[in-house]
């Protein structure tokens, strides 16, 4: 199949095409031009199975590179006559390597990722071990400072309910506690926190947000959307230096993963305070300049909520355009706007009622939008014409559709081609949503996907009882979106999910749930897709949604030479063994920025003949 859009791919007539024998062995690749037969590699690969995602697929056995990018793929023969006295000789052992894969959904999480209480399955199993967790945490501290936490989810604790103040307060009577939920839309304050917060029976729900209330009106500590900063505005932020820690930390784990590019949807989205943006784009480039930013990142930042704000946004945006620091070594670019539209299962915009326990309707539930949607659609219709790049949280079908017929709208006042805009989540569509998807990317380069297949395994059983039984099956239309020639880019959406590309990869294919409440198979398999899809889902999609189709996603000449190694060839194990991958080296720019110490790579300076 062949997925096509306004862009001509640029295509090289001069190349050779490999040829192999069934065993797969290489017997002839020449992929390079004419001015790189004579260069002299900074590293080679040799002896693996590279698996290039070029469009035809192609697999090889060794990989030139020089000054970061790559000048030759081919067979062992075919790259020896890149190597010179300084060239660096790593020996694949026959492992197999593909392009670095991209993350189109990562919130790099920086000082939350070291500090704060980690509640995620399975670390935590009940309330009663996060009660603990919680009292122990309350030991180091003195009275007044906060508790944090991030991670839980009701569906995989034993109790199967939410963590209410009531909960917390028995442990924590001098001490303000915060514990986000793994959805990052709610938490759970206890009533130290809310009395700082003045949250009480006659505090009004902020607009687009909701203080969860007993019978008695009293507020039982959950917070969700917008009502969350009414407590999250009051935490101390972290050091500057524990911020800078904490996204040394995420660049390691992303690169222990093979990830060696992300998308940062919405900077100042987990920092609260004046100019958290600012702040956050700061470090990163603190980061790069000290050589310590060891992945790409595409920024989003994150809308205004009226025109006025929108304006100032899109002025702070070509000032950074105009000052050439909107992309800085193509290792940190400032990529475009993030919008809300809508909440998560249960709260979003839908047609139909929400379900509620999977079989039954949650009547008069239909979700709601977080933005009044005719300022959305200004707003909207603003940045497309200030020429900036657009993703929306949407996740309801009747926000979906509002979204798409936003863009419609804008695209006729101004048919700007190539901006891509596009949707995060789209958890279940209407059919003529995938119509105008379609229409969308081949007439104007819009409409896109960021999907996260990984959900259906982690917060599967969470979603599917607010889907019912018929939404559950349309849920992530992967399939579909091959049939119909949509492109689509995979993410983790850490850390609300894992950070593993390899379980998402697999849930693209079995559609799995992790705790099977109402069957493992709720999503069915008529929307699963092939390994090959997937992994390209996480490649050479994701570079394309980064504007950088040019540099990355896939191992060809002139490509940076971003490359990870795993333990064992995806196109061949069994599907299961695919959740499971584990990578035992990264390259970014050519320079190795993870290697396992178990990994049978052999690192020399000559090649042996």
């Amino acid at each position: 199949m062949s997925l096509k859009t306004n862009k001509k791919e640029t295509t090289v007539k001069d190349k050779k095409r490999f040829s192999s024998n069934i065993g797969g062995d290489i017997l002839c690749k020449s992929i390079f031009e004419e001015n790189t037969e004579h260069l002299e590699a900074d590293v080679v690969l040799i002896n693996g199975k590279i698996l290039t995602l070029d469009d035809a697929d192609t697999i090889a056995q060794a990989v030139a590179i020089k000054d970061g990018k790559i000048i030759g793929v081919g067979s062992n023969d075919a790259i020896k006559k890149f190597v010179g006295q300084k060239t660096q000789v790593i020996d694949l052992k026959g492992l197999t390597a593909t392009p670095g894969l991209v993350d189109s959904h990562n919130h790099f999480p920086g000082a939350d990722s070291l500090y704060i209480l980690d509640l995620t399955y399975p670390n935590v199993k009940s309330i009663a071990e996060i009660i603990e967790l919680v009292g122990k945490k309350i030991q180091t501290l003195n009275p007044g400072e906060w508790v944090l936490g991030r991670g839980w989810d009701e569906e995989k604790l034993e109790e199967k309910r939410y963590i209410y103040a009531s909960d917390l307060d028995p442990v924590s009577p001098n001490n303000p506690v915060w514990l986000m939920h793994s959805s990052l839309h709610f938490g759970v304050a206890n009533s130290y926190a809310l009395k700082l917060a003045n949250i009480n029976r006659d505090t009004e729900d902020p607009q687009g947000g909701n203080i969860d209330r007993s019978s008695d009106g009293t507020p039982t500590g959950l917070l969700r959307e917008k009502a969350m900063e009414l407590v999250r505005r009051l935490i101390p932020q972290f050091t500057e230096e524990q911020q800078i820690e904490g996204l040394k930390h995420m660049c390691k784990q992303l690169n222990q993963e093979g990830i060696t590019a992300v998308i940062d949807p919405g900077i100042g989205f987990l920092e609260a305070g004046e100019n958290a943006d600012i702040v956050k784009w700061n470090r990163y480039k603190k980061l790069l300049e000290e050589g310590d930013l060891s992945v790409r990142v595409f920024v989003l930042w994150l809308s205004g909520q009226n025109e006025k704000e929108a304006q100032e946004l899109i002025n702070r945006l070509q000032l950074l355009k105009s000052t050439n620091d909107a992309n800085l070594a193509d290792m940190l670019i400032s990529g475009g706007v993030k919008m809300f539209l809508d909440g998560v299962p249960g709260t979003a915009w839908v047609y139909d009622e929400w379900n509620r326990n999977f079989y039954e309707k949650d009547p008069g539930n239909y979700g709601s939008p977080v933005i009044d949607p005719e300022v959305f659609r200004r707003l909207v219709k603003m940045y497309h014409s200030a020429g900036i790049h657009i993703e929306v949280h949407a996740v309801g079908d009747r926000a979906i559709d509002w979204v798409l017929e936003s863009f419609i709208e804008a695209l006729r006042e101004k048919p700007i081609k190539g901006l891509r805009h596009g949707i995060i989540h789209a958890d279940i569509l209407s059919e003529r949503a995938i119509e105008w998807i379609a229409e969308l990317q081949k007439r104007f380069d819009a409409g896109y996907v960021y999907a996260q297949p990984v959900l259906m395994w982690w917060l599967g059983d969470y979603c599917a009882g607010y889907y019912g039984p018929e939404r559950s099956q349309r849920y992530c239309p992967l399939r579909t979106y091959l049939e119909k020639g949509i492109i689509w880019g995979s993410g983790s959406d850490y850390p609300v999910n894992p950070l593993p590309p390899g379980i998402g990869i697999w849930a693209s294919v079995t559609r799995q749930t992790l705790l099977g409440k109402y069957g493992k198979n709720v999503f069915g398999d008529k929307q699963s897709i092939d390994v090959r899809s997937a992994l390209k889902s996480y490649t050479k999609w994701n570079a394309y949604l980064m504007f950088m189709e040019k540099k990355l996603g896939s191992i060809e000449v002139g490509k940076y030479a971003d490359i990870a190694v795993w333990d064992r060839d995806i196109y061949t194990i069994s599907i299961e063994e695919i959740k499971n991958l584990k990578c035992l080296m990264t390259m970014l720019g050519g320079r190795i920025v993870y290697k396992a110490a178990e990994a049978p790579i052999e690192i020399k300076t000559t090649l042996d003949t």
